[in-house]
């Protein structure tokens, strides 16, 4: 499916359709396999789904060509996500999807680099995922390769220290052409992130850093599609969009509960998350 810079009406509802599915589907899977993340799972589907049908410039019949662009998942552990996104753009087949986190799955509760296409960077431990980012974009500078470097990170994670040297070191090079989006959700595996370790005022902290800092709500397909197209505009330093999201998003029993972080539903919790997402479209 091709860039667009813009994006009509039609497609628009398309694209919301294809984020409540993924919705749907990656709570069958994190029913299936029984352990899991589904808070932030839920909660970036639309910036999986404008990324992967709309922004990123990538071939599922070619997932290794050289100027493809890339993505980075630094919070591993919303992997479903994106398992659930590759499968349904083409890089593998749905039926892998059910053997998320079986022994010898490909899929496993971390994404590892090459177990299956489309699958850029090996995450677990949070915090290295900006900086590896930040390394295959300068990469693709020296070696005049026009692609572009997308990288994900979840807000509880940047109470990594290796997060900041990371947003040190993009603006001090130029690195000028790697987006950064950070899923604002205020919640992490203990508790909210303000009570936890207070990220806010995050936009001038940022700023301070010279990064080219844009905001979204992160379950705003256009808004998130505007502010990427707007990133690549932006030639003397990196750009940040800060995408507030609500965790699981489209269910109501596991909206802004910080509980569903590591939490999977049961047979019964996934008939109701299944109604309630089915009934949004």
């Amino acid at each position: 499916m091709p860039n667009k810079e813009t994006v009509n009406k039609s497609d628009i509802e398309t694209l919301y359709k294809i984020s409540n599915n993924l919705r749907q589907t990656v709570i069958d899977m994190l029913t299936e396999a029984k352990s899991g993340h589904t808070a932030g799972s839920l909660g970036t589907a639309e910036i999986f789904t404008s990324l992967y049908f709309n922004i990123l410039n990538v071939d599922p019949n070619n997932p290794c060509k050289k100027t493809r662009d890339r993505l980075f998942l630094s919070n591993g552990h919303i992997c479903p996500i994106w398992y659930a996104t590759l499968s349904k753009r083409g890089f593998f087949p749905e039926t892998e999807l059910w053997k998320l986190r079986k022994i010898n799955s490909k899929l496993q509760g971390h994404p590892k680099i090459g177990s299956v296409p489309g699958i850029e960077n090996t995450s677990g431990s949070l915090g290295q995922g900006l900086s590896q980012a930040i390394g295959v974009a300068m990469s693709s500078k020296i070696s005049n390769q026009d692609y572009r470097v997308y990288c994900i990170t979840g807000d509880g994670e940047l109470n990594e220290g290796q997060v900041w040297e990371a947003a040190m070191f993009a603006p001090n090079k130029k690195v000028n052409n790697i987006t950064w989006i950070i899923d604002r959700n205020n919640i992490q595996s203990d508790g909210d992130t303000e009570d936890i370790m207070p990220l806010e005022n995050l936009k001038n902290k940022l700023e301070s850093f010279n990064w080219h800092v844009l905001e979204v709500g992160g379950h705003n397909i256009e808004e998130i599609i505007n502010a990427c197209n707007m990133a690549k505009s932006i030639t003397q330093r990196p750009t940040v969009i800060i995408a507030h999201t609500t965790p699981g998003e489209g269910v109501g029993f596991m909206e802004n509960n910080y509980q569903w972080h590591g939490k999977v539903p049961n047979n019964k919790e996934s008939v109701q998350a299944k109604e309630e997402l089915s009934s949004i479209i």
